[in-house]
């Protein structure tokens, strides 16, 4: 029989759902959006296996861990990677892996992918408008997509334990709440959990597991009888605050899609949603479902955020310290902004940092109750009290009072370990302060805030604690 180093191999296939939709970017540009989606040969959405072996390696707890894992390199030397990742193909309608180059069936499910949103994008000032070259958009994977891939751990016979309690290890990682896929992570986006895990240790020095091993195909469509299921399990997460925003909107809301309908000029955003029931898929329409955006909410709390800190620091436009401007304390100059939101640094890639704050999309069936609204505007001559020509326009917003809508938002605080403990105290007082406004009606979502739409009021828990609750009284 011939020798190996290595002859202890752990292998598991795993079966991801995105709680939120993903962003899986081609890293080119189309004529359609300035992102699109990373496709394989059958034009279907899927994740390379470079990206997933990217964030396994971030969340491991340690950089000994990483190293022994998934090798590292010095001018000296170096070692490769023991963790062997595939790619993560889509599954279709009855739960199967695409896998391969033959042509597929046709699927319902399937053909959904052909044509995926496109979320707009705007980055918003201080001033409350739109900044110069602020406006992008980018395409994403529909919420409830099923991916499937494989891993493989190879250790010697010596590490077989503990090498096998690593890769379950990285199986329960990837289906924790700090756990996320692809880009936007700290906008709403790649947040996954584990449907299904099946895992196998194998011997290559026994015969019988040396043939399993050989059998087993690499396509992912190939069943493999060498498996069992394994359940993951809940593991002690880094220090991090849990924040449970419970809103009721006071009337209408409008997320602005970027587009119009039939009925107006302008329209509150939709999106599909795929809904497993077993290991069959079905696809809920978009007009049944209304979309709150994380983006939107991200950057009304950066702006309030900002706020309340220069307020701690008794920062005010009308009382700013000699030579200084107002850019110099909003946006990522702001110091709360910078230590939460993160920064985009400079053109070179120098001083930036990503945010510390993680959102998740609110994708909510509509209420029965829910009603569209069409709001018809026009601009009034300010001289003649006429319409100006070419100025009339429509919006449509959805009613949506009373109904209760529940927004996560998760404070990464291990990685704020390394700042100063002072600073990060004030900006962490100032974000639940921007909270406070949220939940107390003082802070309007979406767009059309100035003509009334937007308002929410509601209560806050902080890790199962409630630390505020708006009194209607």
């Amino acid at each position: 029989m011939a020798y190996t180093l290595y002859p202890i191999r752990n292998i598991a296939r795993i079966t991801i759902e995105a709680d939120s939709p993903l962003s899986i970017s081609s890293g080119e540009k189309s004529p359609l959006t300035d992102a699109p989606v990373l496709r394989d040969v059958h034009r279907l959405p899927f994740i390379p296996g470079t990206s997933l072996a990217g964030v396994i390696r971030h969340a491991l707890p340690s950089e000994e861990l990483q190293q022994t894992l998934m090798g590292w390199q010095s001018p000296t030397g170096g070692e490769g990677s023991r963790l062997i990742i595939s790619e993560a193909k889509i599954l279709d309608s009855r739960g199967r892996a695409v896998d391969g180059i033959a042509p597929i069936e046709e699927d319902p499910l399937l053909e959904a992918y052909s044509t995926l949103p496109i979320r707009q994008h705007a980055r918003i000032g201080h001033r409350g408008a739109t900044e110069m070259r602020g406006k992008f958009d980018e395409e994403v994977v529909l919420k409830g997509t099923r991916f499937c891939f494989d891993m493989e751990l190879i250790s010697s016979a010596e590490e077989a334990d503990s090498s096998d309690e690593a890769l379950l290890r990285i199986i329960d990682t990837i289906d924790s709440d700090l756990f996320r896929i692809g880009g936007g992570s700290r906008k709403g986006f790649g947040k996954v959990r584990v449907v299904r895990a099946l895992h196998r240790r194998l011997d290559l020095r026994q015969p019988e597991e040396l043939s399993l091993y050989l059998a087993k195909s690499s396509c992912l469509s190939a069943e493999w009888e060498g498996f069992a299921p394994y359940t993951p399990r809940e593991i002690e997460e880094r220090e991090s605050d849990r924040y449970l925003l419970t809103l009721r909107p006071v009337d209408f809301i409008f997320f602005g899609s970027g587009l119009g309908d039939c009925d107006a000029d302008k329209r509150y955003v939709t999106e599909q949603q795929i809904v497993w029931e077993g290991d069959r898929a079905t696809i809920v329409d978009a007009e049944q479902m209304i979309l709150i955006p994380s983006s939107s909410v991200k950057g009304a709390l950066s702006h309030r955020t900002a706020f309340h800190y220069n307020k701690q620091q008794g920062i005010a436009a009308d009382n700013l310290p000699e030579g200084a401007v107002i850019e110099d304390y909003i946006g990522q100059k702001n110091g709360a902004v910078a230590l939460l939101f993160g920064t985009a640094g400079e053109e070179s890639g120098e001083g930036c940092s990503r945010g510390h704050v993680l959102f998740s999309d609110v994708l909510l069936k509509r209420p029965e109750a829910a009603e569209d609204h069409v709001f018809n505007h026009v601009r009034i001559d300010r001289f003649t009290g006429g319409a100006v020509s070419g100025a009339l326009f429509s919006e449509k917003s959805v009613y949506a009072a009373e109904e209760e809508i529940t927004m996560e938002i998760t404070i990464d605080k291990h990685a704020l370990e390394s700042e100063d403990r002072d600073r990060v105290c004030g900006a962490l007082s100032a974000l639940e302060s921007a909270m406070k406004d949220l939940c107390g009606g003082m802070l309007p979502l979406g767009g059309s805030v100035m003509k009334g739409n937007g308002r929410f009021y509601g209560s806050i828990t902080k890790n199962g604690e409630t630390i505020y609750e708006y009194d209607r009284a």
